[in-house]
């Protein structure tokens, strides 16, 4: 069995207080995007189960790998047979994409129709619940808004055009979910991300934050560059996506062959629509 687990971008990001666990309550809506890695499970035939991992270089040893903690936490509900997996990088890690966290969640939904378990998303999500905060958002994979830690999940509609065009570029830069909140002071914000997206897209810059976003700028001056050229090249919207290091333009139109020769050859980028 062969999917594709795609990645996503953040509408807004506001970190609205520190919680006693340690942990954080946000509020964001999470998007999918078409930007996809390539997933294969097939039943194997040792005794084992195995990851196999190809193109973008991922650091981090198979067995700790998201993909490997899924099949785990599936294989603690209902025991499974020994599956050989294989994962094609190519959204790439330390970016607020959450392709990590795509992996596991489609894992779960392969296993979950490879091997007839017979789940409903609710309790797929659950167990996505137990391996990352952004994996819950894939099994679904609609927008949703994301409050308390990023688990709870409400859908919701964004009144875009269908004609909307998305360019995501992630610099050679990444930053670790330490970095990120070390910077962030919580706090509630002035205007609802809901109340926001609510009103047309041309009145979102400087109303729609990721509360990140001033932070990672200041100590990643890549990131600041790439969100000035997005919106010197037209983009309606430009933001940091998560806890970057990724950037993202909203435009009506955008001219990418103009927009690529802006972009070092260490930059990874993607260019497709979004529909809501």
């Amino acid at each position: 069995m062969v999917v594709f687990p795609n990645s996503k971008i953040n509408l807004g990001l506001n970190i609205i207080s520190r919680r006693t666990d340690g942990y954080h309550n946000i509020s964001s809506v999470m998007v999918p995007i078409g930007w996809c890695d390539v997933l294969e499970l097939v039943p194997s035939k040792s005794t084992a189960t195995t990851l196999t991992v190809s193109g973008r270089k991922v650091d981090c040893l198979p067995e700790k790998n998201l993909v490997m903690k899924a099949f785990r936490a599936v294989n603690e509900r209902t025991e499974l047979p020994p599956t050989d997996i294989y994962l094609r990088k190519i959204i790439p890690d330390g970016a607020g994409l959450g392709g990590g966290s795509a992996d596991a969640a489609f894992t779960v939904k392969a296993l979950n129709s490879l091997y007839s378990l017979g789940m409903n998303d609710d309790e797929m999500a659950e167990i996505c619940s137990t391996i990352g905060a952004d994996c819950p958002f894939f099994i679904y994979n609609r927008p949703m808004l994301a409050s308390d830690t990023g688990t709870t999940l409400s859908p919701i509609c964004i009144p875009l055009p269908q004609s909307i065009k998305i360019t995501v570029i992630k610099p050679d830069v990444s930053i670790s979910t330490a970095e990120a909140y070390s910077g962030v002071s919580p706090h509630i914000p002035q205007y609802s991300i809901t109340d926001i997206l609510s009103t047309p897209i041309k009145n979102w810059r400087g109303k729609l934050v990721n509360d990140f976003e001033s932070q990672m700028a200041g100590s990643h001056p890549r990131i600041a560059s790439l969100l000035n050229m997005l919106y010197e090249h037209g983009a309606i919207y430009a933001a940091m996506s998560g806890s970057g290091s990724a950037v993202f333009g909203l435009f009506d139109d955008v001219n990418m062959s103009d927009l690529v020769t802006h972009l070092d050859d260490t930059d990874a980028y993607y260019a497709g629509t979004l529909n809501f």
